[in-house]
């Protein structure tokens, strides 16, 4: 297969131009505030359209700030030293994962404390619609030609400048968007005990995010961290893999929670 030659840019409007790498935000916030928003229907959710509201601004600042911050210093900080107006050409690429998760923990503590809820109980809402944003943002990174995988000459590989090489974007796209929200999706669909869901979340993304590494191309301006072969991605999922292990084992300490309808009504009286 040939990679098809596709214009970065989705939208011209006379000088400003509107890029698909920033659209695929875009739509990933819409689709993930629209699934939570049916899910302030179920009795036992205890949210409103309001706390919807304020999170979502609370998070997609966490996941700009966090995902450019965090690909500054674990990725390139010596381009940003040399031309520190690098930082604004988001539409360029350079979004961390691992920095805007730390972006989006740290917003969801501040919305936990202002609302006077449980972080945890935050973080579990949030999970299950936050690799519908992965994916679409590594579609972005394949629109953009960019984070490409290593030569190949299996029957996936794609022409990329004469050479065959693993499409890791779609890869990533395919487990770290599709297989997780899938598989979180379904197991927040009743109450779950606090904690199994961010738990979860952690331990998939950081095993796929581990195991397609292995047919990734390292970071040309960092290359391979150790052994010819570990590289910064597969470091930085290290500990997601570890919290994910921690937080599902807690969370067999914390079965009925989060309270039942019954629960509620029986407090109630």
């Amino acid at each position: 297969m040939h990679y098809p030659d596709i214009n970065p840019v989705a939208i011209e409007l006379g000088p400003m131009a509107i890029h698909w790498y920033g659209l695929m935000y875009v739509i990933g916030v819409l689709a993930a505030w629209w699934l939570l928003g049916r899910r302030l229907r179920r009795p036992d959710v205890g949210w409103d359209s309001n706390d919807l509201a304020d999170l979502t601004f609370y998070v997609v600042l966490g996941v700009i700030v966090g995902g450019r911050v965090g690909y500054i210093l674990f990725y390139n900080l010596g381009a940003y030293i040399d031309d520190p107006l690098l930082v604004l050409q988001i539409w360029q690429g350079g979004m961390s994962f691992h920095g805007g998760l730390l972006g989006v923990l740290f917003a969801g503590w501040l919305f936990a404390r202002r609302q006077k809820r449980h972080f945890w109980d935050v973080v579990d809402f949030v999970a299950p619609v936050v690799p519908i944003g992965l994916g679409l943002g590594r579609i972005g990174n394949f629109i953009n030609s960019e984070l490409w995988g290593r030569p190949t000459d299996g029957p996936f590989g794609m022409i990329v400048n004469g050479v065959a090489r693993h499409p890791s974007q779609l890869y990533q796209a395919a487990l770290e968007g599709l297989v997780l929200f899938v598989v979180l999706f379904w197991v927040s669909a009743r109450p779950r005990p606090r904690m199994l869901i961010s738990g979860l979340f952690a331990l998939l993304y950081g095993a796929f995010r581990f195991l397609v590494e292995f047919v990734r191309m390292p970071d040309e301006h960092i290359g391979y961290i150790a052994w010819d072969w570990l590289t910064m991605g597969q470091l930085l999922s290290l500990p997601l893999i570890l919290v994910g292990v921690v937080l599902i084992t807690l969370s067999q300490r914390n079965r009925g929670y989060p309270p039942t309808q019954a629960d509620r009504e029986a407090m109630a009286k």
